[in-house]
């Protein structure tokens, strides 16, 4: 909710001129109790982050995404394109919980948790402060003509950032390729992987563009969560807020000065030092009320409360709360859309492990061949040919594998063995006959059960169909 009555801040970027040319952020450096447990919090997660494609449990890859080879392992636990349902189940629940959260709290995962947002204002913020200085400093060099001082500074600076762009770039790639693979291409030299190296270029030069040019502008034009958040946020929504209420008072805010009573002229507790704004990194004034230029990100919060601290007024004018506890001082409850948005994510979670419980280690298909019929044999025995498909979904050999009918009396026999190996993590195919004599089917078409076993334990059973005379009862 808006504190003025001047509303035509919404018609317009302020990361755009007028004229429509790039109004450059120039953010001064934050700090704050909130800033530093973000810190904290980045510090986790972009450990995370570059730890995730070299961890390996079981021997399977913490997170992997090779969509060439469709192999897919989330938190080790490998999945195959015949388990692509789950990676949409676990999908849906993601958009769900963040839509959640985003009821709840508002952008607090923009602020927090998004990558974009943590490279930024934690890695390539830092770097820009330690090399150019902070908002003054940064602000007098960009205004500045270009003397050795100032070249020698931005090349400094944007060797730095191609550095960590190229880094990112690498760590991206080995949630696609394998870590393996990617420590082996290293170790090979560009020379012998230049259509890698290719690829690592581009990917760098993504990144590079993003984090030394188009910056904030990533939230505010190119993220469609910000526009989300209109449609998701109401008024029990918290959110990072101003208190106009208590900001503006009775006269509105005012600069402060020396032995003013600010109670007896009805001015507010907001003294107009425009800190918060100064601090923004979109650039906006949190005054103005919800905007989907901010990110949630705090800064304002530790700027605004370091100010009062300063004035000797009350922390928390600007403060995490929803309009309905600025306005009429409620505390934030459970309502209808909270609660049917709780139960579907329950219950798809409740469905998502009851699958992953389900699914077993070793996949077994078994289909007829397509254009074959049934082939009567000598002693009335009845003949179908199969294909079969064996995946092994662990990081571990599966020996002795063999075929048995389950539900009927009948021979398997493969073609070329008897028994094999399937190798972990790999795909297995080949062709065998199911025979079964005639007196022990009862229709033209019957499913058969099939059991796959392993030195003699049972790992996996299968249906099919088997095909015989119609004119057999």
């Amino acid at each position: 909710m808006s504190v003025q009555k001047d509303e035509s801040f919404r018609d317009s970027i302020g990361t755009i001129k007028k004229d429509g040319k790039r109004q450059w952020v120039f953010p001064k450096k934050p700090s704050g109790f909130f800033y530093k447990y973000r810190t904290y919090v980045s510090w986790f997660l972009l450990l995370s982050l570059v730890a995730a494609p070299f961890i390996k449990i079981n021997g399977n890859q913490f997170l992997l995404f090779n969509i060439i080879d469709r192999k897919f392992n989330i938190f080790s636990i490998p999945f195959w394109p015949q388990d692509f349902y789950l990676i949409v189940l676990s999908m849906i629940i993601g958009v769900v919980f963040i839509t959640l959260f985003t009821v709840i709290y508002g952008r607090i995962f923009c602020g927090w948790i998004c990558p974009q947002t943590i490279f930024l204002e934690m890695v390539f913020r830092k770097i820009e402060y330690w090399i150019e200085g902070d908002r003054t400093s940064q602000m007098k060099l960009a205004k500045q003509e270009w003397n050795s001082d100032k070249i020698k500074k931005k090349l400094f600076k944007w060797f730095l950032f191609f550095i960590v762009s190229f880094i990112i770039a690498n760590v991206f790639l080995a949630y696609f390729i394998s870590s393996d693979k990617l420590l082996k291409y290293i170790s090979e030299g560009p020379t012998e992987n230049l259509n890698t190296l290719v690829y690592l270029l581009v990917f760098t030069g993504v990144f590079y563009f993003i984090f030394t040019w188009f910056r904030e502008q990533v939230c505010i034009i190119a993220c469609p969560y910000g526009r989300l958040q209109g449609v998701l946020l109401d008024n029990k929504s918290i959110n990072v807020a101003y208190d106009y209420k208590r900001g503006e008072g009775e006269t509105g805010r005012g600069k402060l000065k020396k032995d003013e009573d600010r109670v007896a002229t009805g001015k507010g507790d907001c003294i107009d030092c425009n800190q918060c704004v100064a601090v923004c990194p979109t650039g906006i004034d949190i005054r103005n009320g919800t905007q989907l230029e901010c990110v949630n990100c705090t800064a304002c919060i530790d700027e605004c409360d370091a100010i009062m601290e300063k004035v000797s007024l009350p922390k928390g004018l600007i403060r995490y709360a929803s309009e309905d506890n600025i306005a009429k001082g409620t505390k934030f409850k459970l309502n209808a859309r909270v609660k049917g948005y709780s139960t579907v994510l329950i219950v798809l979670l409740i469905a998502l492990t009851t699958l992953l419980f389900m699914r077993t280690d070793v996949e077994a298909v078994v289909l007829r061949l397509p254009g074959q019929l049934y082939e009567t044999k000598e002693n009335n025995v009845i003949s179908n040919v199969y294909t079969y498909k064996l995946i092994n979904k662990t990081s571990k050999d599966i020996e002795n594998i063999t075929f048995k009918l389950i539900s009927h009396e009948g021979v398997i026999k493969l073609i070329g063995h008897e028994d094999f190996k399937l190798n972990k993590q790999d795909l297995l195919s080949g062709t065998l006959f199911i025979e079964i004599q005639r007196n022990g089917l009862k229709d033209a078409k019957e499913k058969i059960k099939i059991g796959v076993y392993s030195n003699g334990e049972l790992i996996e059973t299968t249906k099919t169909n088997f095909l015989g005379p119609r004119s057999y009862r």
